[in-house]
C-alpha cells in the first residue's frame, strides 16, 4: 500500500549537497597538488554533517575526528615536516583544506587552526631541536593535543600588554622559570596535551620580554575548564586556564621565541586561514540557500522561480565570488613573499564581513527552516560571528590598514 505525503508535514529538504560554487572558476587553474589536498579535506568531511549538528547542539568536542584529520596529514601548513617524511601543505593548499573543513563545520576548521597554525607552527618556527624531537611528529599527527595561550581574560585585542608572569629564578641556563596569570579562550587548553603559553619575563637577559613557554597541562598549578554557555564553535572546547605558581625547567622556554613580535609572527600567518574559512562558511550558506531554492515551493512553485530569491542569490553568489577573490590573491602573495600584514588584515576583514552578509541573507531566504541545526545556515551564521572576531577583531584589522594607508597609528 502506498501513501500520499501528508501535506500538513514539512518534508526534509536535502541542503547539504556540495555544489562547488565557483562562479569565475578563481579556483580552475590551481595546481594539482593543491586539489588533491581539496579532495582530502573533502573525504575527510564526508557524512560528517549530521554527527558536527549533533556535536554542536550538545557542546561535545569530537577529538577523535581532530585525529584523524592530522593522520591524514591536514596539519602542515607552513611547517617543514620532511623529516618526518611527510608532505607540508602549500599556501593554497592549507587555504582549500580551511575552507573546505569551514564549510563542514566552524568547529572543525577552528581545531585545524588550532592544533596546525598556532600550536604547530609555534613550535615548528621557535622550539629547539630537542623540543621538536619530543613534540613535534606527535603534534602533527595529533596524538598530542596542543595550545597557543596568547588571549587574556582582560587583554584580548590589547594582546601585546598581556600580564601573565614568567619569574626567572636562577640563571637562564639551569634555573626554573615560575607563571603565574590567567589566559581565557584557548582552544585545546583544557584537552590534554601541552600549552604554549605566552608570558613575560621577570628577570635575566629577556626581563620585561614575551616569551613563550611549552607547559605540559598535567603541571602542578596549571588548571584549566572549559568555558561554558557559547553560542558559537560549540563543537571546540575553548579554555580559561589559571597559572598559579607554574614551575617549569629552564629549558621549557622556546629559545627562538623573543619579543611579542613573534606571536604577532605567528597571527600574521593564520590571518589568512580565518580568510579562507570564512569563504568555507559563506559557500556553505550559499549551497544550503540554492539547495533549499529548488526544493522548497510555496505559491504553487518552487521558491528558486521567484524574482525576488534570484536576486538575493545572485547577491550571494557574487559576494562569495568576491571572498574567493580575495582570498586566491592574497594566498599567492603570500606564496611568493609578498604578502604584507595589511594586506592579510584586509583579507580578514572583507571575507568576515561577506560571510556575515551572506549567511543573513541565506538565513532569511530558509524562513522558519532557517533557525533549525538541521538545515546548517543557522549554525554556520553562528560560528562566522567568532571568526570575525578571533585573530583580530574587525576594529583592529581597520585601524591596520588605516595605518598603513596614512602613516598614522590611531591605536590608542
Amino acid at each position: 500500500m502506498t501513501h500520499e505525503p501528508d501535506p500538513l508535514v514539512d518534508p526534509p529538504y536535502d541542503v547539504a549537497t556540495p555544489l562547488d560554487l565557483d562562479y569565475y572558476g578563481v579556483f580552475a587553474d590551481i595546481p594539482e597538488t593543491d586539489k588533491q589536498w581539496w579532495a582530502a579535506a573533502r573525504r575527510f568531511g564526508e557524512g560528517l554533517e549530521p554527527r558536527m549538528t549533533e556535536h554542536w547542539e550538545k557542546a561535545e568536542y569530537p577529538v577523535d575526528l581532530v585525529r584523524k584529520a592530522g593522520s591524514m596529514g591536514l596539519f602542515t601548513d607552513g611547517v617543514d615536516v620532511s623529516e618526518l617524511g611527510m608532505e607540508t601543505l602549500s599556501p593554497m593548499s592549507a587555504g582549500l583544506v580551511n575552507m573546505e573543513t569551514s564549510r563542514i563545520d566552524g568547529s572543525l576548521s577552528t581545531a585545524l587552526a588550532v592544533q596546525g597554525g598556532l600550536a604547530v607552527r609555534t613550535l615548528a618556527l621557535f622550539g629547539s631541536a630537542a623540543q621538536k624531537d619530543e613534540h613535534l611528529a606527535n603534534m602533527v599527527s595529533c596524538e598530542t593535543l596542543g595550545a597557543f595561550a596568547l588571549t587574556e581574560p582582560t587583554h584580548g585585542s590589547d594582546s601585546v600588554s598581556l600580564e601573565t608572569t614568567a619569574e626567572l629564578q636562577g640563571d637562564e641556563d639551569t634555573g626554573r622559570y615560575v607563571l603565574n596569570g590567567a589566559k581565557k579562550w584557548i582552544g585545546n587548553g583544557a584537552s590534554g596535551g601541552i600549552t604554549l603559553t605566552w608570558a613575560r619575563v621577570v628577570g635575566g637577559e629577556h626581563d620585561g620580554n614575551v616569551r613563550c613557554f611549552l607547559v605540559p597541562q598535567e603541571t602542578p598549578g596549571y588548571r584549566a575548564e572549559v568555558v561554558e554557555h557559547k553560542a558559537s564553535l560549540r563543537a571546540i572546547h575553548q579554555a580559561l586556564i589559571q597559572y598559579e605558581d607554574v614551575e617549569l625547567p629552564a629549558d621549557a622556554v622556546l629559545p627562538l621565541s623573543k619579543t611579542f613580535k613573534d606571536a604577532a609572527t605567528v597571527l600574521f600567518a593564520t590571518r589568512l586561514g580565518v580568510a579562507w574559512s570564512a569563504v568555507g562558511h559563506a559557500a556553505a550558506c550559499v549551497e544550503a540557500a540554492l539547495n533549499y531554492a529548488k526544493q522548497r515551493r510555496q505559491f504553487s512553485k518552487p521558491i528558486g522561480a521567484h524574482q525576488l530569491v534570484q536576486e538575493r542569490l545572485a547577491y550571494m553568489v557574487s559576494e562569495l565570488t568576491s571572498m574567493q577573490l580575495h582570498a586566491k590573491q592574497v594566498t599567492e602573495l603570500d606564496a611568493a613573499g609578498k604578502l604584507s600584514g595589511p594586506q592579510a588584515s584586509m583579507a580578514k576583514l572583507h571575507n568576515t564581513r561577506k560571510a556575515r552578509q551572506i549567511a543573513q541573507v541565506a538565513r532569511d531566504m530558509l524562513g522558519g527552516n532557517g533557525i533549525l541545526l538541521s538545515n546548517k545556515v543557522a549554525r554556520h551564521m553562528a560560528d562566522i560571528e567568532s571568526a570575525h572576531t578571533y585573530e583580530g577583531t574587525e576594529s583592529v584589522q581597520s585601524l591596520i590598514i588605516g595605518r598603513d594607508l596614512t602613516g598614522f597609528s590611531a591605536f590608542a
